[in-house]
């Protein structure tokens, strides 16, 4: 039987899918690797982990795999984004890899505002200049270490870095390229003006390709050291996110994903390039060729339910520790949670904020409050989807993944707070298994990737909205938003009292 890799590249391991064509997971390989953080606000990672881990769980892959390696026809990739990697004339790497979770890049992103005025960012981009995308970190090195961008031939995604490790070839693809502030993605080119603007040479943008574009077979070198055969055809990939859409069949008009992981993001797909949502959510390219998704994000999601346990229940499992919570009404009995822990995204973009639990009485129970943090990350995630509607999207169907997948009471509450149906999927791989989409796709097994996913994307139960329930939710919301505003001037207070 053949089959395809989807090699997942997370911030913290790297995760592997061996998948046949029917869509199945025949092996799995996972292998972390450490985050570099050498002061606060820094996040960095050395490339050569990436390649090293890489390696060992292909090799590992490989050795598990009964069937004949030559059946293992393609490989692709989902990556990390916004991250640089920079390379010399000899194409080795100058310096660690500066994360998407960096925010060193504050005083960089002013700069992006004053030099090229936040309308026009947007009209060029579709996205505000914040310190996660690559280049305000491109402008962080060019301005403290001068010279290291002085030898500076190419930069590069954290997974097209890797690729090039594979093939030796040099490209990105447009659903990363998108995260970067260089792109004009309307257009699928890197913006000669923006780089004008900030004397970026043009040869600093690696070429683009599709994510689901052929870019060669790995090396002699890299078949010796994993196993895999010469002939393995390699696919550009394509963003972490786009491939959790691809990966979860978000591939229609219409079509939008929930997804908690630490952070928690609402993504729908969009056919048009000319949409404005005012840089309120994010705006990129797809990974399926001349589509695009837009994007808000909960930056503590699923974050805030592990804080809240480890705080409070660090010894106990998962399940032991959500038991009940279906026992206690909607609204917590009077009980509501801001999940700001980090600061917020989507739709407020404040470092600032930070959560709150409001309305606490001395009758409410432990379970009152995990009850009001899943409600607490659900209504951030709504705010999400009321921009999207807003804009005259009609939401009626999301497909939920990650931890809010995991708990039967946490999708009826999706349900209920976003007002549509959700539906849960056989098998959860998110971006491994876009990726490897996009390799089954790219070896021609597929006319279309919509082909692929109604062979490899599977629903299991769908959810649906209780009324009654909407609508107590929708005054629950209302009373939700209002906490933002009245604590804002209060947290900025505090700020000086933090650690």
């Amino acid at each position: 039987m053949k089959h395809v890799i989807g090699v997942d590249l997370g911030t913290s391991a790297v995760k592997l899918l061996l998948v046949n064509s029917n869509g199945e997971v025949a092996k799995e390989v996972s292998k972390s690797y450490p985050l570099i953080q050498e002061k606060s606000g820094y996040s960095e990672q050395k490339p050569e982990e990436w390649v090293e881990k890489t390696t060992e769980g292909l090799k590992e892959l490989i050795q598990q795999f009964d069937g004949n390696v030559e059946d293992i026809e393609g490989i692709s990739f989902s990556g990390q984004m916004h991250g640089l990697v920079l390379l010399d004339e000899n194409n080795q790497v100058l310096r660690n890899s500066i994360l998407w979770n960096d925010t060193r890049t504050t005083e960089q992103c002013q700069q992006i505002y004053d030099t090229v005025g936040k309308e026009k960012l947007l009209s060029i981009t579709k996205n505000p200049a914040l310190e996660g995308f690559t280049l305000p970190k491109i402008l962080w090195v060019k301005q403290n270490e001068p010279e290291i961008f002085a030898k500076a031939s190419v930069f590069m995604l954290p997974k097209d870095y890797l690729r090039y490790r594979l093939t030796g070839k040099i490209h990105s693809e447009y659903s990363d390229a998108a995260g970067t502030l260089l792109l004009n993605v309307a257009e699928k080119t890197w913006s000669a003006e923006i780089c004008d603007l900030f004397d970026i040479k043009p040869e600093l943008c690696p070429p683009l390709v599709e994510s689901h574009g052929f870019v060669g077979n790995i090396t002699a070198d890299f078949a010796q050291q994993t196993g895999l055969s010469e002939d393995t055809k390699v696919f550009a990939g394509g963003a972490d996110n786009a491939c959790g859409a691809i990966g979860s069949g978000i591939l229609s008009e219409g079509r939008t994903l929930c997804s908690v992981g630490t952070s928690g993001v609402v993504l729908s797909y969009e056919e048009k390039n000319d949409l404005d949502f005012e840089g309120k959510v994010h705006y990129f390219n797809h990974g399926e060729e001349n589509a695009f998704y837009t994007m808000g994000v909960t930056l503590a999601a699923g974050y805030s339910l592990s804080w809240f346990k480890d705080t409070f229940a660090k010894e106990e499992a998962f399940e032991s520790f959500l038991q009940g919570v279906d026992q206690v009404p909607l609204g917590a009995n009077g009980l509501v949670y801001t999940p700001y822990l980090a600061g917020e995204r989507t739709p407020y973009a404040d470092s600032i904020i930070r959560g709150s639990f409001i309305g606490m009485d001395a009758a409410h129970k432990r379970q009152d409050f995990v009850r009001a943090v899943l409600e607490g990350i659900t209504f951030s995630l709504n705010e999400t989807i009321e921009i999207f509607r807003e804009n005259g999207k009609n939401i009626d169907t999301v497909v939920s993944i990650g931890g809010g997948a995991k708990n039967e009471t946490w999708l009826q509450m999706q349900a209920d707070i976003f007002n549509a149906n959700i539906v849960k999927l056989a098998s959860e791989q998110g971006p491994g298994m876009g990726a490897a989409m996009l390799a089954a796709y790219g070896c021609g097994w597929f006319s279309s990737l919509q082909e692929c996913a109604e062979k490899f994307v599977e629903t299991i139960k769908t959810y649906q909205p209780i009324p009654e329930n909407v609508e107590r939710y929708q005054k629950l919301f209302g009373v939700y938003k209002q906490v933002y505003q009245q604590t804002k001037s209060l947290n900025e207070q505090l700020q000086e009292f933090r650690k």
